[in-house]
């Protein structure tokens, strides 16, 4: 891997951007790999934002507290209005925020309403078009939320107690028709160890690793402790679960054959056969391979690039760009 460091102005967020890093918490700051620093707005926002995520076509954008409640909507880098989520154990857990485009009009998906209830926000409208009447939201924390490649799937990646790390998956189709769908989900990885991390592959095929919090010992056959496996959505089947022979749980998928972990320090893992393939242990990337993030120090943002496959690491005014070597990629 290629590691590249960028000095920083006043960093608080980071966020892909047309393949480069912008702080939109800080007056829109973007990062070129040439060393040079663009100013793409003319205001910091003045509150501790230390999360950021941006719409796919790059309109919009939503920086927000990790571990509290604010947010702020951006259109371009100015405000559209406030958004908030629960008190509820919010100084505990990742807030929970994607943003999805369906039939050309942008959502965010987050939880505006109580902890456990996933909601589309329409982004110009502010209208929840899925905040209906008699919804019965299940006992879950949701977090670490993320988009499959066609938009047709969200994960939620999220906790509940005492507490356990939870992997669900929604139909994002059906969740329109049907909004009582995003209460209870009913696909979700039955095994018997807690499932602490996940990344699409592709449309319909997720990566997903085991932490070593056992749940059933009777079930531990098909995903063992401390192990990673391919899920099949179609098939709700998993492959041969492979062991990784280094502490692990950040992942993030390049393609089919390699993902990146940011457990401890950045690496390369062969999916397939579980061998690290590449490493730079001497850059600390931290400890998160959980939505529940309270107990770290100073936990980095973590941002990945799926067009590039590049990772960026937050520090002290540095951003840490690691890129994979292109016979990986390729």
């Amino acid at each position: 891997m290629q590691r590249e460091t960028l000095t920083a102005n006043s960093l608080k967020t980071i966020t892909w951007f047309n393949n480069t890093i912008v702080d939109w918490a800080s007056v829109g700051n973007q990062y070129l790999f040439d060393g040079k620093i663009k100013q793409l707005e003319k205001y910091h926002f003045g509150f501790n934002f230390d999360g950021a995520i941006t719409s796919a076509d790059g309109k919009y954008q939503f920086i927000y507290i990790r571990l509290g409640t604010k947010g702020l909507l951006l259109k371009e880098g100015k405000i559209l209005r406030e958004i908030n989520r629960s008190y509820y154990c919010a100084d505990v857990y990742e807030y929970p925020a994607a943003f999805l485009t369906r039939k050309d009009v942008t959502y965010l998906i987050h939880c505006p309403i109580a902890y456990n209830q996933l909601d589309f926000e329409n982004v110009e409208t502010g209208e929840l078009t899925t905040n209906i009447t008699g919804r019965q939201p299940s006992d879950v924390f949701h977090s670490r939320l993320e988009i499959s490649p066609n938009n047709s799937y969200l994960i939620s990646k999220g906790w509940f107690w005492h507490p356990l790390d939870v992997i669900e998956v929604f139909n994002i189709e059906n969740c329109f028709s049907n909004p009582s769908l995003l209460d209870k989900s009913t696909l979700y990885p039955d095994v018997g160890v807690e499932v602490c991390t996940a990344s699409f592959i592709s449309n319909d095929k997720i990566l997903i690793g085991s932490s070593d919090e056992i749940i059933d010992d009777d079930n531990l056959k098909k995903f063992p402790p401390k192990h990673i496996s391919v899920w099949d959505l179609k098939t709700d089947q998993l492959s041969k679960p492979v062991s990784i022979n280094v502490e692990f749980g950040n992942l993030f998928v390049i393609n089919e054959s390699f993902a990146w972990d940011l457990f401890n320090y950045p690496k390369i893992i062969n999916i397939n056969t579980g061998e690290v393939i590449d490493r730079d242990e001497e850059f600390n990337s931290g400890n998160q391979r959980s939505s529940i993030i309270h107990h770290l120090e100073n936990p980095p943002q973590i941002i990945f690039n799926k067009e590039t496959k590049q990772i960026a690491v937050s520090g002290k005014e540095k951003i840490e760009i690691f890129t994979p070597d292109v016979s990986i990629i390729y």
